[in-house]
């Protein structure tokens, strides 16, 4: 659970799904990334051990995480490469990440490399440059999203045009919370920028949409996934 307090509005992270997957080989050796959304550290050590586990007879497991709004939480382990080689440049890998131009912003993200050494020894600098390429790349491919904390409103609307007004909305450009079911009606939850103007025009949309019949309520803060532009 993200923290509401947290000084970021927004940023970008991994889109929800199962543990993404690159492969490059270097000199003979194949540096395998797999990439998890994870929003707390316990999350982002679990895909260490799961790899551990999978690869067992790899030599070496490097991971790198960044996690929270304000990617105030950063680890990173060499797992046995020589110092600095491996965790730290996987770590800048992700802190640099170019979300959009000038924007570094990449967070709730845990990555292993699975190295299976070839027999042929790359040196500090090539390590280096292997463990940052095998990130990189892999974020190259990863779908992203923006994860932005929105202002939820509140619309009842009887079951029977819950569907319809929701496609509406949808269609009108509105991203849409989970929806929740009472015994006679929908709610349906609207997540929209946390200003004034921005609720008040959701309102008027909704209005209209359903004739004057139905208005939003406003109903806290969530941190919610929101397509990249």
């Amino acid at each position: 659970m993200q923290k509401q307090d947290s000084r970021a509005t927004t940023y970008t992270t991994l889109a929800a799904g199962p543990d993404f997957r690159h492969e490059i080989e270097i000199k003979r050796s194949r540096f395998i990334t797999v990439l998890r959304r994870a929003d707390n550290e316990e999350t982002a050590r679990d895909l260490v051990a799961a790899l551990r586990r999978g690869f067992h007879d790899a030599r070496h497991h490097c991971s790198a995480f960044v996690l929270g709004p304000d990617r105030d939480i950063q680890r990173s382990n060499d797992d046995g490469e020589p110092s600095g080689t491996a965790g730290i440049p996987m770590l800048e890998a992700i802190i640099k990440r170019e979300t959009a131009p000038g924007v570094t912003d990449l967070s709730d993200v845990s990555a292993v490399v699975v190295r299976y050494f070839g027999g042929i020894l790359l040196g500090a600098g090539g390590l280096v440059r292997a463990y940052s390429e095998s990130v990189s790349a892999a974020l190259e491919w990863a779908p992203l999203v923006r994860r932005s904390r929105l202002r939820i409103c509140e619309a009842s609307v009887p079951h029977a045009a819950a569907g319809r007004l929701e496609n509406d909305l949808r269609a009108a450009g509105f991203v849409m919370a989970e929806s929740s079911y009472s015994a006679n009606d929908t709610m349906l939850r609207l997540a929209v920028p946390d200003d004034a103007a921005e609720i008040s025009a959701a309102t008027d949309r909704v209005l209209s949409l359903t004739a004057g019949r139905t208005g939003l309520t406003p109903a806290g803060t969530e941190w919610i996934d929101v397509p990249l532009p």
